[in-house]
């Protein structure tokens, strides 16, 4: 059931556990990523970003995401992750996204603000929830966000003053945070700033996000979660284990697309279990959406049948 963050991530941040965010610029990816939740009952997240628009247009994600979403028997948010125009969330928004994210990171502190408060309140008028985020996140060499090289990382690391502000003046509904995490695939072991996570957790109401989750050890997902963090960001990692898929299925030049796509979709399904179970959202679905999933398919009977 389509569903927007405010309805999987408080529960999360109850419950101290973690929701997933796996990107989908295809088919395959979200094949593969609706057959976990549902195996595991597990809420999910699932959505593209402004940087993958190239691979996968927005117009045309959101043609399989939004009915695949709404046909879960589990809470599922279509997410815009990294919208870098107010366009293209403004589009997300129109064409049915639960939920975006608008990344003024970059952007002088007050215009931050500003920026996302204006944002916000659009969002909140289509019924959609924001994230936001303070501090930058920096990008790993070859990851999709491109590398921000950045010398000293920790100039950028979120102020849980600051962090307060924020929150209180654009009315977002979770906070995505700097603490040594970066996009893409890590070349050196990171250094999460876990004592900064907990201080920033027990500052502001927002459930926190982070990015750049894939290459952090199992033990980094569980600490950084029991300390607060209710939603981690995974896209290369699925990526990477949908390629190695095909490359063991293509064993010759007499195979077809059709040969390789059910390799990618079970790579990517068993990925996605991987992090649900890390990240201890395992069962965590209430069983209220078979039941609402139920009802409203009686009710498109009824109407086709014009008895309503």
């Amino acid at each position: 059931m389509l569903v927007n963050m405010n309805e999987v991530l408080k529960p999360a941040q109850q419950g101290k556990y973690a929701v997933g965010l796996f990107n989908a610029v295809n088919l395959e990816l979200a094949r593969g990523i609706i057959a976990a939740a549902e195996q595991s009952r597990s809420p999910v997240i699932m959505g593209t970003a402004e940087v993958l628009l190239p691979y996968g247009p927005l117009d045309e994600v959101s043609y399989y995401l939004i009915p695949m979403a709404k046909k879960a028997n589990v809470p599922v948010v279509v997410h815009l992750d990294h919208g870098l125009n107010k366009e293209t969330c403004i589009k997300a928004l129109e064409l049915g996204f639960s939920s975006i994210m608008y990344d003024c990171s970059t952007d002088p502190y007050e215009v931050n603000v500003e920026k996302v408060r204006e944002m916000a309140e659009i969002a909140h008028s289509y019924g959609a929830t924001i994230e936001g985020e303070l501090g930058h996140v920096g990008d790993n060499e070859g990851s999709a966000e491109g590398s921000s090289h950045l010398a000293d990382p920790s100039k950028y690391f979120t102020d849980p003053k600051l962090a307060k502000d924020f929150v209180e003046k654009t009315k977002v509904d979770a906070l995505a945070i700097a603490v040594g995490n970066a996009h893409g695939a890590y070349k050196l072991p990171p250094k999460l700033d876990f004592a900064r996570i907990e201080k920033i957790r027990k500052t502001i109401d927002v459930p926190l996000v982070l990015h750049g989750g894939s290459g952090l050890t199992d033990n980094d997902f569980r600490k950084a979660i029991e300390l607060g963090i209710s939603k981690v960001n995974i896209f290369t990692d699925i990526n990477i284990a949908a390629v190695k898929a095909e490359f063991r299925q293509f064993t010759s030049m007499d195979k077809g697309v059709i040969d390789l796509i059910p390799a990618a979709v079970e790579a990517i399904k068993q990925e996605v279990l991987k992090k649900l179970e890390l990240f201890s959202s395992v069962g965590k679905a209430p069983a209220k959406y078979d039941v609402d999933k139920i009802v409203q398919a009686v009710i498109k009977e009824l109407a086709a049948k014009q008895m309503l």
